[in-house]
């Protein structure tokens, strides 16, 4: 019994990491190079209070438990938080509301230099 416990709690945490079928995935240099392009939407799907405590200026603050009903389709949506698993997690569920053009920040903010950041 202890092991199908086990195995169900692995196959869970496998789901939980594992990328969504046809979301990019970027680092945080590349972000850097797309932080200004218009034709991106860019998310943050961290708690009101972790983003109030720190954020990329470009990102707004939709929650992960949000439903992203106010996201536009026809835009590349980035998405971040704080470690990566977060957001691909928002990947995942903005994929099942349709939307086709998603990249994922690998490693989240935990990668990101605030350093000389406002």
């Amino acid at each position: 019994m202890e092991w199908i416990l086990i195995i169900i709690l692995v196959a869970l945490i496998v789901y939980r990491l594992t990328p969504a079928k046809g979301v990019k995935t970027i680092t945080t240099e590349q972000l850097k190079t797309v932080l200004h392009d218009p034709d991106k939407v860019f998310v943050d799907v961290r708690s009101p209070i972790e983003y109030k405590a720190q954020h990329i200026q470009q990102f707004q603050n939709i929650p992960l438990k949000s439903k992203f009903k106010d996201l536009p389709k026809d835009k590349e949506i980035v998405v971040i938080c704080q470690t990566g698993i977060r957001s691909n997690q928002a990947c995942k569920k903005l994929k099942r509301r349709g939307y086709k053009n998603i990249t994922n920040v690998r490693g989240g903010l935990s990668h990101w230099n605030f350093k000389g950041e406002k």
